[in-house]
Order: C-alpha cells, then sequence, then structure tokens
C-alpha cells in the first residue's frame, strides 16, 4: 500500500492494524499504528475509493428506497466495484442482489441490519420498540458467514420477534463464524450508551462484541450526518476504539439513491408511519443518507482516512460462492427397496391399467418416453412425492387435482394425479418438461381449501422441513399515487379521481399514463400540487411495499431449510415462511410445490355431502358423464352458468347462449377464448360452430385444427402443426411460441427457416409454408393452455352437474362458501330465487354456521319440501368462534325459548352485544316472541341476568328462581319485554340489508308495486323481447354502483358508471356515460328507487339500458307523465269505452293533456289531442284504471 512504519516488518496482506501506538488497552500487546487492512504490501488505499457497508434497499420495507437495478448503475458511474446490503433484519433480496450485482460486474456483500435484543431474545417483556432491540451491522465475510446468515435471520423472525426480528448475543456466539460485525448507527447499544454519556458501559458492550468476533471481525462504525436530532457521538467513539484497539469503518446509512431522492424518501417514511409530511415531531431522516461518492465520503472522514480505507479492505475480504446450481429436493424412498425409477414405472404401469384397461402400443409408446425423460432427469422422487401427497389426500376425503401443463402428462393420469386423459384430449407432455433443459418440472396441485392445512401438517409430519413462500406487494402507479396523495394531504375526493385516471393496463407506469391520459396529463401541468406528487410516486413507483403469503405455494425438503434460505413469520402468525419468493426458492435448489386451496373444490366436496345427508346418493363426481344433454343445454348453452366455476360471467354467459356447446370440447374452447386477445376469434368460432365455411391449407393442417373449425386456440395446436407440418421438434415448437410471445426476431426467424424446409418436404410451396407460418405468428401469441383449459372446463363442468340435478345443495354450498363476500351472498341468494328455491332467514334455533338444506312439514313450500336456511356465519358482525357456541348451547338444552332462555345458556363471551345485536336485526329471533324492537330495548338486562345466572351456576349456587331463568316457564319470558313501538318497516328493511346484505321480510318496491307499473313502460323481464334502441322507462331501486374511468375516445379519463337496477321482477344494468352521469350523480344512489330512461342495448345476449335521464319517484307524474297518450285501433272505438274514458278523466282533472292515437284497418295512423278539459293528473289510480279499460300496453306516459 505504500505505507510505512519506522522499524517494522511490512505488515502481511492479513495483518489488521487497529490502534495508535500512542494507545493500548489493558492486555494487549504492541500494535501496528495503522487501523486498515493492505491488499498488498505495494498499494495505498488512501485514495483509492470507497465501499458502502451500510444500506437499505427496497426490501426494508417502506424505509429503504433503494431499488437494485438503479443501485448497481449508480455504483458503476460513482466507479465503485462492491456494496453491501443491510436491511432490517431480513435477507429477502440476497439473492436478487448477489446475482444483480454479478451480472453488472459490482461485488456483492451480503449483510443485514440486526436488531439485538437487550438480554434473551426469548424475554418479550420490554415495554416499547425502543426498549426491545438495538441496531448491529453483520456482513458475511464467506459463505459459512452467509449460511450463519440465513439461520439468524431466521431466528430473528421464528424466536425472537418483539416489535422486531431479534436475535441476542447466545446465538451470535453460536452462528458468528465468517461474519464481519460493525457497532451500526446511533441505534446501535454502543453509540446509545456513549450519546447517553455512558462510556464505560459503552465499553462493556464493545467489549462483549469483541469476546465474540475478536478484533480482526468487529469494527465502531463511524457516521457524520448534518442533523441537529441525531447526538453527536463520532469523537467518543473514535476514542473508545482507539482505547480499546477496535477498528473504524466509515459508513452513511443509505436509504435512498441521490441527494434529490430525499423529498420521495421522506414521503415514503410518511407511508409508513401513517403521517403527513406537514406533521410536525414526525419521524424524519437526515438528508443525506443517499449513496455518496467516494470523494464526499472521503472528505467527511478526512480527519481519519483509515475508516474508510478498511471499507474497502473488508469488501476485499467480503467472499461469498452462492451455490445456485444444485438441487436439495427430498428424495422418495419405496416400501418395498427399490429405487425411485424402478418403483415410478411399477406404480405408473399399474395406474395405467386401471385407466386403459387396455394397454395399447401408443400408449405404452408415451408412458414409456414420459418415464425416459423423468428417471434421465433425477425427477422420479419428484414425481413420486406428487402422487404420494395426492393419494393421502384423496384417502383423507381431501380432493385434488393437477392444473396446467402438469395436467398433459400421462403418467402423471396414471399416478392419480390428475383425472383428465392427455391422450383422449391430445394435450402434450412437452409443454408440461422441456427433455432439453434440467428446469424442475412445475405439478401445480388444486385441493380443497378446507383441506389444505390438514395436508400441509402432513407434508410436515412426513418431511419435517416445510414453509409457504414469501410474495412482495409493490407500489404500482395508482397504489403509489394513493399512497403519496395520503400523506401529501390530497383530499380523498381528489386522490380518487386521480388514481382512477391511471388506467388499469398490468404494465402501467405513471410516465405511460402522462403520455396515454389527456386528464392525468393535464393535471400533472396546471396543478403544482398534483405536479409534486406524481413526481414523487414516480420516485416511489415500483418499490416493494409489503410482504405476503403467496396463495398456494409450499416449499419441501428433507433437511433444515435454513441450510438454504431465511425462514420469515409475519407479526401474529405461527406460519413458517420462506424468506425469498418462489422463483428464488427453486434458484437455491428446493423443492417448489403449488398447493391452491381451490373454493370450487370445497363446494363440489360440499354439495355431494349435502346430496348424501338429503337423498342418500353417493355420486363419483370423477365419473359423471360428460355428454349430458341437460347439462349441456339447461345449463350452459342458456347461459344459467352463476356459481359455475369460471364461466359465470355475464359476458361468458353471452359467448355460451350464442355457442350453444353440445360436447365437452366447445366449454374446453370457450374456456380459452375468453381472454384478452383470443376474444377477437370468438365470432369466427361461433360462426363455425353452426355451419361456417372454414379452408386451411394442409390436410394436416385440418386434422389438427378439425376440433376447433380451423382456428388456433390452443398452444398445443400450434406445436402439433410446427411438429407435423414444419419437422420441428415439439420441445422446440413450445420454445417458439414463448419467442414469438416475447418478440424474439432472431429466434423467430431461425425456427421459420427450418418450418418452410418441412413444409416443403410435404408439398407445400414456399409461399404457402410462408403463409402459414404467418398464422402461427399472428396466433401464437393468443394461444392458451390447452392443458389448463380442459382440467378447469372438467371443474367447471362437476359443478354445472351439480347445479343442474341438485340445485338447492348446490346453492346451499356455494353460499357457505361466500359468506364472506356480502355482494356474491346477495347475487347467489337472488340466483336462487330464480330458480325457484326458497332461501330463509336465519334461525336461532334452526342455523348453523353454513347455509342448510332444510325439510320439513313446517317448510313445505315445494313439491320435495326443501329449501335453504341461512347460515349464521354469513350474518355480519358474526364470527364462527360464536356460531360455534351457539349451537353448542342449542344442542344441550334442545331450542332456545326466549332471549333471556339464550342468554342464560350461551357462552356470552363468544355471543357478545355486537353478536346478539346483529343476531336480532337478522331477524334470527322472531319465533321467539316480541319484536325486534323489544328484543333491542331487553337485550342488555338479558345478558346481565343471563351472565349473573352462569356465575352462580359456576360458583355452584342457584339462581333464586331455579336454574331454568327469570319464570318456570321460559316461553313466556317474551311477555316480560319492555313496552317499546316496533321498528318501522323501513328502518326494520335497512337493519336487515346492514347484517344480511340483503332485504328478507320484504322488499321496500312492494309498496311502490303499483307506481313502478303505472310509470314504466316494461320490467326487467321484458327486456329479452326489445330491440336494439327501443325507447324504454323502467323503474325499480339501485343495488349496486360501479364507477368505470373510459380508456378511449373523446371522454378518456372521464368517469362513467354501471348500475345495477332492481324490479319486482329481476334486475339489470344501467350504463350511464360520463355527460349523463356528470348531470345525474347526486340522483343515483344505492337503494334509491327511481325510474330510468333510456335505450335498450342488445348487443351482448343480456339486453342493458343506455340510460338517458333518472327521475326520482317522487318527481316522476310531473317529469314522465306530462303527457298522456291513447293507443287505439278501429275495433277499440265503442261508445260504451270512450264514456267510461270521459268519466275517468272528469275524476282525475289535472293538467298533462291527453291525446289519442287512432290505427285504422288500412293501417293508418292518425293523432288528436282530446279536449283541454278532459286534462288529467296522470296518477297511479288513474293508470290503473285507464289500462283496465284501454287494455295493458296501450297507455304511453311521455315528457312534454
Amino acid at each position: 500500500m505504500g505505507l510505512s512504519c519506522p522499524n517494522r516488518t511490512p505488515p502481511t496482506a492479513d495483518a489488521i492494524l487497529i490502534v495508535d501506538s500512542r494507545q493500548k488497552h489493558a492486555g494487549m500487546t504492541d500494535i501496528w499504528p495503522w487501523r486498515g487492512f493492505f491488499r498488498d504490501s505495494g498499494e495505498n488505499m488512501t485514495d483509492k475509493g470507497f465501499t458502502h457497508l451500510h444500506l437499505h434497499t427496497q426490501y426494508s420495507l417502506l424505509d429503504g428506497a433503494v431499488s437494485l437495478k438503479k443501485l448497481f448503475a449508480r455504483c458503476k458511474e460513482l466507479g465503485m466495484d462492491s456494496v453491501a446490503m443491510t436491511d432490517h433484519g431480513n435477507m429477502f433480496g440476497a439473492i436478487e442482489f448477489y446475482t444483480g450485482a454479478i451480472k453488472a460486474g459490482i461485488k456483492p456483500i451480503i449483510g443485514i441490519e440486526a436488531y439485538i435484543a437487550p438480554g434473551s431474545r426469548l424475554d418479550k417483556q420490554k415495554t416499547s420498540i425502543k426498549d426491545a432491540s438495538s441496531h448491529l451491522i453483520l456482513l458475511a465475510e464467506n459463505t459459512t458467514g452467509y449460511k450463519n446468515l440465513l439461520k439468524l435471520s431466521s431466528a430473528g423472525f421464528t424466536e425472537g420477534f418483539y416489535y422486531r426480528p431479534r436475535i441476542d448475543k447466545e446465538i451470535l456466539k453460536e452462528l458468528n463464524e465468517g461474519i464481519i460485525c460493525t457497532s451500526a448507527c446511533v441505534g446501535g447499544e454502543v453509540p446509545a450508551a456513549l450519546a447517553k454519556g455512558n462510556k464505560e458501559k459503552a465499553m462493556e458492550l464493545a467489549q462483549s462484541y469483541l469476546d465474540i468476533f475478536g478484533t480482526d471481525r468487529f469494527f465502531i462504525e463511524l457516521q457524520e450526518h448534518d442533523d441537529p436530532d441525531i447526538p453527536d457521538v463520532r469523537g467518543q467513539l473514535i476514542e473508545l476504539a482507539n482505547e480499546m484497539g477496535i477498528g473504524l469503518v466509515a459508513t452513511n446509512d443509505v436509504h435512498f439513491l441521490n441527494e434529490d431522492d430525499y423529498t420521495a424518501h421522506d414521503a415514503l417514511t410518511c407511508i409508513s408511519t401513517g403521517k403527513l409530511v406537514t406533521d410536525e415531531n414526525r419521524m424524519k431522516y437526515p438528508k443525506d443518507v443517499y449513496l455518496k461518492s467516494s470523494e464526499e465520503m472521503r472528505e467527511l472522514f478526512s480527519d481519519v482516512p483509515e475508516a474508510c480505507d478498511n471499507t474497502l479492505a473488508i469488501a476485499e475480504r467480503c467472499n461469498i460462492d452462492i451455490d445456485l446450481k444444485s438441487r436439495h429436493a427430498p428424495s422418495f424412498t419405496p416400501a418395498d427397496g427399490s429405487s425411485a425409477e424402478d418403483f415410478l414405472t411399477k406404480i405408473c404401469y399399474e395406474g395405467a391399467k386401471k385407466r386403459y384397461k387396455k394397454i395399447t402400443p401408443e400408449i405404452k409408446k408415451r408412458i414409456d418416453r414420459e418415464l425416459e425423460v423423468i428417471e434421465g432427469k433425477g425427477f422420479s422422487s419428484y414425481f413420486l412425492i406428487v402422487w404420494e401427497l395426492c393419494r393421502w389426500a384423496t384417502e383423507h376425503g381431501i380432493p385434488v387435482g393437477a392444473r396446467g401443463s402438469a395436467v398433459g402428462t400421462v403418467v402423471g393420469y396414471c399416478l392419480g394425479i390428475c383425472n383428465i386423459d392427455p391422450i383422449h384430449y391430445d394435450l402434450l407432455f412437452e409443454r408440461f418438461m422441456d427433455p432439453e433443459r434440467n428446469e424442475m418440472p412445475d405439478i401445480d396441485v388444486d385441493m380443497c381449501q378446507v383441506g389444505r392445512p390438514r395436508l400441509l401438517e402432513y407434508v410436515r409430519e412426513k418431511y419435517g422441513h416445510i414453509a409457504q413462500v414469501i410474495t412482495f406487494g409493490t407500489m404500482k402507479a395508482r397504489a403509489a399515487m394513493r399512497d403519496v396523495c395520503r400523506v401529501m394531504n390530497v383530499p380523498l375526493a381528489e386522490a380518487d379521481r386521480l388514481a382512477k385516471l391511471i388506467p388499469t393496463d398490468l404494465k402501467m407506469t405513471l410516465d405511460k399514463a402522462l403520455k396515454v391520459e389527456p386528464e392525468f396529463k393535464k393535471a400533472y401541468d396546471e396543478d403544482p400540487l398534483t405536479h409534486d406528487v406524481i413526481e414523487i410516486a414516480k420516485k416511489l413507483e415500483g418499490l416493494t411495499r409489503h410482504a405476503s403469503v403467496h396463495a398456494c405455494a409450499v416449499v419441501i425438503a428433507d433437511e433444515p431449510l435454513t441450510n438454504f434460505l431465511p425462514l420469515y413469520k409475519a407479526a401474529g402468525s405461527d406460519d413458517l415462511i420462506t424468506q425469498f419468493e418462489g422463483p428464488t426458492v427453486e434458484k437455491v435448489g428446493l423443492l417448489k410445490m403449488d398447493f391452491l386451496g381451490l373454493r370450487t373444490l370445497s363446494v363440489i366436496e360440499r354439495a355431494i355431502q349435502l346430496v348424501k345427508e338429503v337423498h342418500g346418493v353417493d355420486i363419483d363426481i370423477e365419473k359423471i358423464d360428460l355428454k349430458d344433454a341437460k347439462v349441456l343445454s339447461e345449463i350452459f348453452g342458456s347461459g344459467k352458468t352463476k356459481g359455475v366455476f369460471q364461466f359465470e360471467s355475464g359476458g361468458m354467459a353471452d359467448l355460451l347462449m350464442k355457442l350453444r356447446p353440445d360436447r365437452f370440447e366447445d366449454l374446453i374452447a370457450a374456456n380459452a377464448l375468453y381472454r384478452p386477445g383470443p376474444m377477437a376469434l370468438i365470432p369466427d368460432f361461433i360462426d363455425r360452430k353452426h355451419g361456417g365455411k372454414w379452408e386451411v391449407p394442409h390436410p394436416i393442417m385440418r386434422e389438427v385444427l378439425e376440433e376447433t373449425f380451423g382456428i388456433m386456440v390452443y398452444q398445443e395446436q400450434v406445436m402439433r402443426i410446427c411438429n407435423r407440418l414444419g419437422d420441428i421438434p415439439l420441445r422446440e415448437a413450445y420454445a417458439l411460441i414463448k419467442a414469438i410471445g416475447k418478440k424474439n426476431r432472431k429466434a423467430i426467424a431461425k425456427a421459420k427457416e427450418q418450418f418452410v424446409a418441412g413444409c416443403l418436404s410435404k408439398g407445400l410451396t414456399e409461399d404457402q409454408a410462408s403463409e402459414i407460418f404467418d398464422l402461427i405468428e399472428e396466433f401464437a401469441g393468443y394461444g392458451f393452455n390447452k392443458s389448463h383449459a380442459t382440467r378447469y372446463s372438467f371443474i367447471a363442468y362437476q359443478t354445472a352437474y351439480l347445479k343442474a340435478y341438485y340445485p338447492v345443495e348446490f346453492m346451499a354450498a356455494l353460499l357457505t362458501y361466500e359468506m364472506g363476500n356480502t355482494d356474491k351472498v346477495v347475487e347467489y341468494i337472488t340466483e336462487s330465487r330464480q330458480m325457484g328455491i326458497e332461501v330463509l332467514s336465519p334461525d336461532i334455533n334452526e342455523s348453523f354456521v353454513d347455509f342448510t338444506v332444510v325439510r320439513s312439514q313446517e317448510h313445505d313450500r315445494e313439491k320435495d319440501g326443501r329449501v335453504i336456511r341461512f347460515g349464521l356465519g354469513a350474518v355480519k358482525g358474526v364470527g364462527e368462534k360464536a356460531v360455534v357456541q351457539i349451537i353448542a348451547a342449542r344442542e344441550k338444552v334442545g331450542r332456545f325459548s326466549s332471549l333471556f332462555d339464550f342468554c342464560e345458556n350461551v357462552d356470552l363471551r363468544a355471543a357478545n352485544k355486537q353478536v346478539i345485536e346483529a343476531l336480532i336485526k337478522a331477524g334470527a329471533f322472531d319465533k321467539l316472541g316480541g319484536s325486534r324492537a323489544q328484543m333491542i330495548a331487553a337485550m342488555e338486562k338479558a345478558m346481565q341476568a343471563g351472565s349473573n345466572l352462569q356465575a352462580d351456576l359456576q360458583k355452584g349456587q342457584m339462581n333464586f328462581f331455579g336454574a331454568g331463568g327469570f319464570a318456570d316457564d321460559a316461553s313466556k319470558d317474551h311477555e316480560t319485554l319492555p313496552d317499546v313501538p316496533p321498528w318501522t318497516e323501513m328502518q326494520m328493511l335497512t337493519y336487515e340489508k346492514d347484517v344480511l346484505g340483503f332485504y328478507v321480510t320484504s322488499n321496500p318496491l312492494s309498496r311502490h308495486a303499483e307506481t313502478l307499473d303505472a310509470y314504466s313502460s316494461a320490467n326487467t323481464k321484458d327486456l329479452l323481447n326489445k330491440g336494439q334502441d327501443q325507447d324504454i322507462v323502467i323503474g325499480g331501486m339501485v343495488t349496486k354502483i360501479r364507477s368505470i374511468i373510459t380508456k378511449n375516445g373523446r371522454n378518456a379519463g372521464a368517469k362513467m358508471a354501471v348500475f345495477v337496477l332492481e324490479d319486482l321482477q329481476g334486475n339489470c344494468e344501467v350504463v350511464m356515460f360520463p355527460k349523463v352521469l356528470e348531470k345525474f350523480s347526486d340522483t343515483l344512489e344505492v337503494d334509491r328507487i327511481l325510474f330510468v330512461r333510456g335505450k335498450v342495448d342488445c348487443k351482448r345476449q343480456t339486453p342493458n339500458i343506455l340510460c338517458d335521464e333518472l327521475v326520482t319517484i317522487e318527481d316522476v307524474t310531473d317529469k314522465l307523465a306530462a303527457k298522456v297518450r291513447i293507443h287505439m285501433t278501429d275495433a277499440d272505438i265503442t261508445a260504451e269505452r270512450i264514456e267510461s274514458i270521459r268519466s275517468l278523466c272528469a275524476a282525475h282533472k289535472g293538467k298533462s293533456p291527453l291525446f289519442v292515437t287512432l290505427t285504422t284497418k288500412k293501417g293508418m295512423r292518425i293523432s288528436t289531442a282530446a279536449d283541454r278539459k278532459l286534462s288529467v293528473k296522470p296518477d297511479v289510480e288513474f293508470c290503473k284504471k285507464l289500462r283496465s279499460i284501454v287494455g295493458t300496453g296501450k297507455v304511453e306516459l311521455a315528457r312534454r
């Protein structure tokens, strides 16, 4: 380094120079007068740069604002060849950091800023977050150190979590090998003690770290920030280091990348802490915690240059090599002692005999080819693990089945991993596994969501080491806008408006939004606050915001997971979760499996159970007839697909009604086509399905595309054409599809050359071959995975089968598993009623947690006496724990006879005041006597009495009135309820809707039935018979409003609305375009009864209404009945009828003129105005009587 010391031998490369020779610490030998590491004896580090060893990336969630790609680019700009990451207690981004840094030519130093408990990490008694832990920087010096960091970070979450993921010195003593430690910022134990003026304590703490790490691996960290709120202990730290012989290291506690990122980071801090940027007395970071250049850092520490030198020396010492090539999947050991390969072959052929009965040469060839690839890549154990787990699940009544490309393997079919025959449906193994690549295949498994925890517990017992997988939410454009608006105190309505101006496209960014949304750009240009908000949001956009658990991913190993990755526990949860995301889990060589808890499988299983209970019928849902005409025509073909898996949207129902599927393959195609992109092919597909002509250039194409009428719907079809026509191997054909999706022109051109050559050998011309390849290129991007579409269409068919043959049981099961979604409950109850199934309100003596099928004489309202009873678990404010206690008490006493009886017998800690109030409002106590108002008035008294009685019984005492309650006959308790007036009907209905989401006792519309009938020209059922653009007036209640931001056209960025209008016959959607919405926005409210004047839109199979005007029910007579017109024919005119009309008008005099339109026998129409004396007040009674005179449909109410 060019450093010299008089009368000393030059230091070796590993020598550590700790303190000035004038400073000696008791018990220490004479030492070198330099504090620094040497790369070699001839190199001087003083002017050679700087390495940041204390840096928080975006994985210090809502605290660090450094994205990794930008970090490496900035390091390059600053000439820094190494950098560390030290996120708060976690290693979320370690592998991304490691691989990204190496790719960028930067040396990665992996570390954490650990939280150190003041005593034991297991002691969680401190009263505040400040007292619970201190900071400490830990850096991996080598691979051993990296592995120890994995364990330390895991322990912080799994053992020591208390406010923060904490470790302690006990575990540091155990796992310190290969780790370099620094004393951290002022939040570290040593600096904090000095800040309190306790030097003795500081030295004691420093010594404790020296005892663990030694003098060569523990350093005193120096920082220099221009912030009066940070205690200035720099001088004291230098003094302490000199006295104790500890090396110094300079850092900058980096939290954001560039100096001008401070404002954005300050906003991020407010987002994290829930403060406004204008708030006083809030957490604020120094303005200089950015990635400073070497020059800036060396200038800051010019008095102690060795502190900067040591950053370079530490960087040189830190060398880790993370193994990203080896696989660590658990191995399967067959019970019969055979190899995994032999056992897989054996059970595969056993399964094939059961599946196919006769194993043909074609089947054998396919099985052998798949087994050869699976075994050759060492994946036999993986298949056997999946097989064993699926088998266990099936044996324990947990429905399971593979989804996605794994459905395309015959081996999987023979093993029972999935029940779809790949040969029958022409599904390809090569779409699942590329024989030329060594990647672990991905068998994703769906299972009943209720049984998923049981299966995971079994996996844990079987293999010992299992964790769910973390996933990170990022600050996408809209979310970033909302967050920044909130902390910058932008009014909520304006924040909502700005956020909704941003298109919802998957890859939308704020910069893109400024280019494509004129209103957004206008707000940015014209409003200074909005400009600032967007600029800040742009800097925060894309940062990691929060961690959560992946819906289905699980990692399995037969040795401790912390040998390969760090673990995490969310606050308040005992579930073990990886700190690495799914792709990273696989990158470090672990086996990741996707076990998705699919609600639909739970619905199917529950429906089957109900069928067994009610009818005594066992259904094998895997063996139902896929050609059942009732299922295909009455459910799918009629568009009656509410509740049918993946087929229930309005658009899908429209497609099905036009398609009229008559085979299962049509459903697979519909499932694949009803997606953005391939939707453009739907009209052609429907036309060809019903006889439209189609041609293809070659017989091979006709053979491959026959099923889909010449349209390339599936990726598998594209692969087949490439293979059979163009001689491209199937595995390469799938690679071509991916290249087309990524627009990889080089790969596409190479494949085209090969394809054309293959076509020429089949007798096609070069032009024909090029034309076909152009079609492939056009449609390959649209093509969907047929394996996945087939599996999910099969599940859809199963739900449709149950809906067709066991509708009551199916709807009860469906409602049960949608209890947490009030909108869905309301939707499915409406569907049930339209199917003729009554859904009874909750009853404290009949209802259970779930929706149940009731069959009794009392409810014999249908020919088979079956209705659905509302589940108590679906009442808002009533949790499952409370319902379980209610049912347990009910089973003990038989039936509750009164509110007092209920309170005496049910555990009131679970069924608290909120629960009982919700049940009363829902009508669950109605049969016990007394009004709901009386029940609410008596509730507290009943609860107090019940609580006292329960306390007495626990003490062994008897109540003065006996153990049974206030009187010997509890059934008469209702006679003692407070004498209070009952609620009004509207008040009662409002409460019902609050707790149930819909009206049970009656419909508010019923009171307005005559008004609705009088002033409506049609009802919702009539819409199917109306023509396109036909004028219409229809009255009803607004039940749901959905706001939409227009994307295109002159009104791009403006708000429009779609709302559901419900009348006594059904419901329909009403569309309000921006100008109409702007005019009537004050009129549009949920639960409001109003009239819509507009035009019928029949472009979709289910008609809706394009709104021109909204009229409240209070204004309907003045606005919609300003004129009355009677339509008559020659035959209608009789003296008696004319006299009746005159008498009616005389009895209802008013200001609305009467008009008559007469249609003659020859078709001529004559319109005339009646005498002004016949002007009327067209109220409900008048309209009703007039229609009885001239006939329904012959009276028209019109505006002026």
